[in-house]
């Protein structure tokens, strides 16, 4: 940069404007890069809205404190975001007094399986115990993840990582695996979304229908529940912390 621009730019990059305003426009350009690509799931708008903040603060030496000082708004509406997500799931309160017992077992096993591959694959590889307890909770809402995490002796900013990265793959991939399973019920599918892949699986299973998001909703707020309660006293009883 030029002095003079260099001087302009240390100026706005202190605005809080200027990042939630560089949110903003990055998931516009990713969502009409993803609606270009006909919703293909390869194009996820959450993806590549991430790469191209990563990009922007990278080649501008911008610090993760300081964008976050101007976007935290947008993660001030998550909290709002996720109780309207009642909303939906109250259309299904027909279904939801019939099933509740498979759906709670659906969420404790798929909670559970979720933490125990993950940890076990990481094991494996020879991961540290830090990481190994980061990448326990990485299958629920980042902020419930990073909060067990901390908890549990793990790096919660790995946690965020490891949250973003599955959640992505999940809306990516999730569609696919149940279709070739030939599992096609809108409430089934989108339990499974909501379980493995959190609020990015959620987005993604209200692209397809209301049914499919409020089933991924409950999920997603079932998991997290049972996740914060019962992770942290299951690994004392095992003795991993």
């Amino acid at each position: 940069m030029t002095p003079k621009l260099d001087t302009v730019w240390v100026y706005l990059a202190t605005s809080p404007l200027l990042w939630l305003t560089a949110t903003l426009l990055a998931y516009q350009i990713a969502f009409a890069i993803y609606t270009r690509a006909r919703f293909n799931p390869l194009a996820n708008p959450v993806a590549i809205a991430v790469a191209l903040i990563v990009l922007v603060l990278t080649s501008t030496g911008t610090s993760y404190k300081t964008y976050f000082d101007g976007a935290q708004f947008v993660h001030f509406l998550l909290g709002p975001v996720t109780v309207a997500l009642a909303i939906p799931l109250y259309q299904q309160i027909a279904k939801l007094k019939r099933d509740w017992f498979a759906l709670l077992v659906g969420a404790i096993v798929g909670s559970a399986a979720a933490i125990a591959t993950a940890m076990a694959v990481a094991k494996w590889l020879g991961a540290s115990t830090a990481t190994i307890l980061s990448i326990a909770p990485k299958s629920v809402t980042m902020s419930i993840a990073m909060g067990v995490a901390e908890k549990i002796g793990g790096l919660p900013s790995l946690t965020a990582v490891l949250v973003m990265v599955t959640g992505v793959l999940g809306a990516v991939m999730a569609r696919g695996i149940l279709n070739l399973m030939k599992i096609t019920d809108a409430s089934t599918c989108g339990f499974a979304l909501g379980v493995t892949a959190h609020g990015i699986g959620t987005a993604r299973a209200f692209q397809v229908s209301e049914q499919m998001g409020a089933f991924a909703g409950l999920a997603m707020g079932l998991s997290g529940l049972l996740t914060a309660l019962f992770l942290p006293l299951a690994l004392k009883l095992l003795g991993i912390i």
